[in-house]
């Protein structure tokens, strides 16, 4: 017996949780560190090799697109690290209901969003 179950295959008209939302931009974080880890460490060595190797790393935050690349580092780290330790939370039992989970997806969101401006603030 075959059940004939609609399938909605639009991804723009599927309406996600916001723990959903927040799950995908974890992951997305996570990938966006994975990429930029080796590009600062390259700057980080740079900055320490010598006294010029420092001047042109700091020279080089002059730029807007460079301080932008930095904002955005610094953003996808608030929201991993601020993700991560709601799942840690969790792993103790504490939101796993369905309105500890969205609670906590809300909250990561609202403390994100204060990291990311407080970030840009230093910054500029």
């Amino acid at each position: 017996m075959q059940k004939q179950r609609p399938v909605n295959l639009d991804i723009g008209t599927i309406k996600l949780p916001v723990t959903a939302y927040i799950s995908i931009l974890h992951r997305v974080s996570g990938v966006i560190l994975f990429l930029v880890v080796g590009f600062l460490l390259w700057l980080l060595d740079t900055s320490l090799s010598s006294p010029e190797g420092f001047a042109s790393v700091q020279s080089g935050f002059d730029s807007p697109l460079a301080r932008f690349v930095l904002w955005g580092s610094l953003a996808a780290l608030a929201y991993h690290s601020v993700a991560g330790i709601r799942h840690l939370i969790m792993d103790f039992g504490v939101g796993e209901s369905l309105e500890g989970g969205v609670l906590g997806a809300k909250l990561v969101a609202a403390t994100v969003v204060v990291l990311v401006l407080l970030a840009g603030a230093w910054l500029w």
